[in-house]
């Protein structure tokens, strides 16, 4: 089980990776800080208000809020911006919060393709069907917030849908959603750069339950691989 010292240094290692390798280029390193009573938090310092991205109000008002107030881990080069955040008592995960917010602002790309062709990290955005839309996967163990099967533990949300509570097995690392996002939006850059970027062991427990097995569910990784992301 990893402590909250290990999903920092996830976080620090991968944001120097993608920094490294020319993925992002605006980043803010998470902060480990002590809250009391047994919990501590990994948050992205002081920066905005997390609660605006749930606001109901259009997606490029959100988006343009989070990114004036550099509310985010990571800003790709395309403009998507990723969060990570994660809350633990008495070094057990208690919550986090796993957000991509692709840019709604795909224009440029799309009516200039040939700009960008040479640069991997595009590939993915230069077509006119993209739709961007965000995600989110949620962990809260909280006495009174999860609900089986309508709220679980652990989740994913697509695209702001309010009761879009898709199960997913555990709480998820650092490592792995990076992982999931360049693997499913930035693959030609995930195929070209996957074993350049750190590689780390942690897995959380699972937290699905019977019922919410029996639905459609996201299997998150549990055991230690050695291939790259």
């Amino acid at each position: 089980m990893p402590t909250p010292e290990d999903i920092c240094d996830q976080m620090e290692k991968l944001t120097a990776d993608l920094v490294g390798l020319s993925l992002c280029d605006r980043q803010n390193y998470p902060v480990l800080r002590d809250l009391g009573q047994g919990r501590r938090e990994i948050g992205i310092g002081d920066r905005g208000n997390i609660s605006f991205a749930l606001k109901n109000v259009p997606y490029h008002e959100i988006y343009s809020e989070l990114e004036r107030t550099q509310t985010y881990n990571l800003r790709m080069l395309d403009g998507a911006l990723i969060q990570m955040m994660y809350r633990f008592w008495d070094n057990q995960v208690e919550t986090h919060r796993l957000a991509f917010f692709p840019s709604p602002f795909l224009e440029e790309f799309q009516n200039n393709p040939k700009i960008y062709l040479e640069d991997v990290i595009y590939a993915e955005v230069i077509k006119k069907n993209i739709v961007p839309f965000p995600l989110r996967f949620d962990f809260d163990c909280r006495d009174g917030v999860a609900v089986d099967v309508d709220h679980p533990r652990s989740h994913l949300t697509l695209g702001q849908y309010q009761n879009c509570r898709i199960p997913v097995s555990s709480p998820m690392t650092p490592y792995h959603f990076i992982g999931f996002i360049l693997r499913n939006f930035y693959n030609t850059a995930y195929r070209q750069y996957c074993t350049k970027i750190s590689i780390f062991p942690h897995a959380f427990d699972v937290s699905i339950t019977d019922r919410e097995m029996e639905l459609i569910y996201v299997q998150a990784p549990t055991q230690q691989s050695r291939r790259c992301l």
